[in-house]
């Protein structure tokens, strides 16, 4: 397999908020470059854990530049811009192509669930819109639709620079059909934290990762163990760690991700309605369980 020019490890990032929940810019840029020193090999903005739906087109742009900014060449910054309407997220493409972004990634619409063949034409219009690499983001549990292995395998094929997806159907089968049917310069990653090792394991790349804000370091280590066929060390590494990756979704991402990095000392405020903070409970919850993988 070649090498993806994304890494193995890439980190979909949280969008830091001042206390009005208010974007806070210098606090983006000061942790895009937090994470690069932490080992990411790339970096996602505004992707569901950059609450994405209530991050609306103008704020995505700010929080977009400021990445890139903070970036400043040392790893690719991929931007998140799909949307459930293929014009607009065409339109939108386009404006973000011109921001010295690497890459693109566009979500399997959400609300409106479309056919398969509708999945198809639509990733093809928007990759076929822009230059940039796009990756496909296969996300059922929140979408509603499933995206099968036969139409991600043929957006492979058929679209050049459709060069990677993003898989979280939790359908190890499915997994397996693409990596098996894949093209080379397609790469497949893991869209939950606690299936890497599964995926990589039947042929995946790495992880578009959640913990990666909170643990880069543990989480590189797991999948370039993987990478190397070390795969007892790698289980080892990832039981480890599997707690904490598995409550950070107690509730929903990325409510406890942002609790995380406040009681790790480095606060990035909280979330947007309809999202609520962290309870105390959960706040307690978390604190025992990031103590308990050495990470707090």
């Amino acid at each position: 397999m070649s090498d993806s020019p994304f890494g193995r490890l890439i980190t979909a990032m949280i969008t830091p908020m001042k206390d009005d929940l208010d974007l806070d810019l210098d606090r983006i840029g000061d942790f895009a470059d937090r994470l690069i020193r932490g080992g990411n090999d790339s970096l996602l903005v505004c992707g569901t854990t950059g609450e994405s739906p209530t991050v609306f087109y103008p704020q995505k742009i700010e929080v977009i530049k400021a990445a890139v900014s903070a970036a400043d060449g040392r790893v690719p910054v991929i931007a998140n811009v799909g949307d459930n309407c293929t014009a607009d997220t065409v339109e939108f493409a386009r404006e973000v192509e011109k921001l010295g972004v690497d890459g693109l990634m566009c979500v399997v619409p959400y609300y409106n669930k479309p056919p398969q063949e509708g999945l198809y034409r639509h990733f093809r219009t928007i990759a076929e819109s822009v230059d940039l690499p796009v990756i496909l983001y296969n996300i059922p549990g929140r979408c509603v639709t499933n995206m099968t292995a036969e139409t991600t395998l043929r957006l492979a094929h058929d679209v050049g620079n459709i060069v990677a997806v993003k898989e979280a159907s939790g359908d190890m089968a499915q997994v397996e059909a693409i990596c098996a049917g894949a093209p080379s310069g397609f790469w497949v990653y893991s869209g939950d934290d606690s299936a890497t090792y599964d995926i990589m394991k039947r042929g995946g790349y790495g992880v578009i990762s959640t913990i990666g804000n909170i643990a880069p370091d543990r989480m590189s280590r797991i999948v370039e163990l993987c990478a190397a066929g070390e795969w007892e060390r790698a289980k080892e590494e990832n039981d480890a760690l599997l707690p904490l990756m598995e409550g950070l979704f107690e509730t929903t991402n990325p409510i406890l991700v942002k609790e995380a990095l406040k009681l790790s000392g480095y606060p990035v405020g909280g979330v947007r309605l309809p999202l609520v903070d962290a309870t105390p409970e959960q706040s307690e919850r978390l604190a025992r369980l990031m103590r308990e993988v050495g990470v707090l």
